[in-house]
């Protein structure tokens, strides 16, 4: 745990040191706001169903990819990834810090859009129920989209090819979730879509929790591709390494 808190503490604190990290904890928080402001005071849709439905857009194309980009293509490019990797530290404990640093960020930045629930309490009466399954889901979608950002980060040097790569795959995981994708990829090839909707595919999972439904089966399936993500990081940096 030592080793782990101190990782955590370098990479928490230069998020906090950048002004990038500010930049786009401001962009994620305005625009998901504005999304929902146009929904509540165009469409007079009163409760945050339609916050939930974009969330997976906007944290798979734009501010995933923005927080998980300088994890390790940073670390390769001023070239003190040798010494990281070289110090008396489990590699584990290494991915582990580094994970849990943009975690807190990003809980952090969602943590700015609770001015929504907080005006809707105050406008009516809305169902807390999916407010929470809502919430709790965006925290496990988050961890999820991070460990996928973090392991295509060590691939790379280059910061934006690593948000290139990282917004193609988050943006694949979340279209393949969407009924009309598989709908269209078993014309091509029958039962693909259908695999790839149930068992890849992140939007149907985070749905079922963003109606209020905590589905154990959703919540394996968050927890089970963060830790193989996470997996795959530390065998890729232990291959490097020796």
């Amino acid at each position: 745990m030592r080793d782990i808190g101190i990782i955590f503490r370098r990479e928490l604190n230069a998020y906090f040191y950048s002004p990038i990290a500010y930049v786009f904890s401001v962009i994620f928080v305005f625009l998901n706001t504005s999304i929902y402001m146009f929904h509540l005071f165009f469409l007079g849709n009163a409760d945050m169903r339609s916050f939930f439905s974009t969330l997976p857009i906007v944290l798979g194309l734009i501010f995933i990819p923005a927080v998980s980009m300088r994890l390790w293509s940073e670390e390769k490019k001023l070239g003190t990834i040798q010494l990281l990797l070289t110090l008396p530290i489990k590699t584990e404990h290494i991915v582990l810090g580094k994970f849990l640093a943009s975690f807190v960020f990003y809980c952090i930045a969602l943590a700015g859009t609770l001015t929504i629930p907080v005006a809707l309490f105050f406008l009516g009466n809305p169902d807390i129920g999916p407010i929470i399954g809502g919430y709790f889901g965006a925290v496990l979608l988050g961890g999820f989209f991070l460990s996928v950002g973090i392991f295509i980060s060590s691939f790379f040097s280059d910061q934006i090819i690593s948000l290139i790569i990282t917004s193609l795959v988050l943006g694949f995981l979340t279209l393949i979730g969407w009924q009309y994708v598989p709908m269209v990829i078993d014309g091509w090839i029958p039962g693909l879509g259908t695999f790839l909707y149930k068992y890849i595919g992140v939007t149907a999972h985070f749905n079922d929790i963003e109606r209020g439904v905590i589905d154990i089966k959703s919540i394996i399936y968050f927890l089970s591709f963060t830790s193989l993500f996470l997996y795959l990081n530390v065998k890729v940096l232990e291959r490097r390494k020796y």
